[in-house]
């Protein structure tokens, strides 16, 4: 690591002395955090290298001990830093539980911090059946605006491409149906997002959904899935931003 934290302990010294790892998840943690106070640019691709070095180190890291390492950074404020460490570890996303999955949803409270939790690390891990669709439903179900977000974010790795997915309508329109009558603007974004992204694997499923809750989807929803529907683009501005782009290039 850049930060010079020691080499990963490993599984046996784990289970013979909890403190030595404990003494090394913090070596690690504090070594992340002076590579990224060391950024003289901390936008996200700058962030990113660090989180891709940090992963090379940890590589060989017993699961357990890079999701120690996740927790202690997330509590440090870098969520979606954390979130990454342990997408990109095979054998810790693995290992994830939907226990701890909950424990990474604590003190969401904006449409970033949102996004990074249910697209990093919420979605993949239900895509992998790693959390519960009853959790999911939950969320949808819950009086915590960015929770409905979560719930309605985490359908898009069941639909896209990026992420692996196949292609799911039946439990991406639950949620949707869920929180079809949502005027929460941050919540009626996300619902349209959710409808985008499944148009792409089930067109058919998206027109049938749409059609049939005409009197109760906000009119943003309507508006954004029907253009994708006939343009291709979320909206007709879209259209225009990628014309004037498309003449200035000429």
């Amino acid at each position: 690591m850049t930060g010079g934290a020691s080499g990963p302990p490993t599984r046996g010294s784990a289970v013979r002395g909890e403190t030595g790892g404990a003494r090394w998840t913090r070596a690690c943690a504090a070594a992340i955090e002076r590579d990224l106070r060391a950024l003289t640019v901390r936008d996200t691709p700058a962030t990113r290298a660090v989180r891709r070095t940090h992963s090379r180190a940890l590589k060989t890291a017993p699961a357990g001990l890079v999701l120690e390492v996740a927790e202690a950074i997330w509590r440090r404020g870098d969520r979606w830093f954390a979130y990454e460490l342990i997408r990109f570890h095979p054998r810790a996303f693995a290992e994830l539980t939907e226990a701890t999955v909950v424990s990474f949803a604590a003190g969401l409270d904006s449409w970033d911090s949102v996004d990074a939790f249910a697209r990093i690390l919420a979605g993949p891990a239900w895509a992998k059946g790693r959390i519960s669709d009853r959790l999911i439903d939950g969320w949808a179900g819950s009086p915590d605006r960015w929770l409905r977000r979560a719930a309605l974010v985490a359908t898009i790795a069941l639909n896209a491409r990026r992420d692996g997915g196949s292609g799911d309508a039946p439990r991406t329109l639950a949620v949707c149906e869920r929180l079809a009558s949502a005027r929460d603007h941050m919540v009626v974004k996300a619902l349209s997002w959710a409808l985008r992204e499944l148009l792409l694997r089930e067109r058919q499923a998206v027109v049938d959904f749409v059609q049939g809750r005409d009197a109760v989807l906000a009119a943003r929803v309507k508006r954004e899935v029907r253009s994708k529907l006939e343009t291709g683009l979320k909206s007709s501005r879209s259209l225009g931003r990628d014309a004037s782009a498309a003449h200035a290039k000429s």
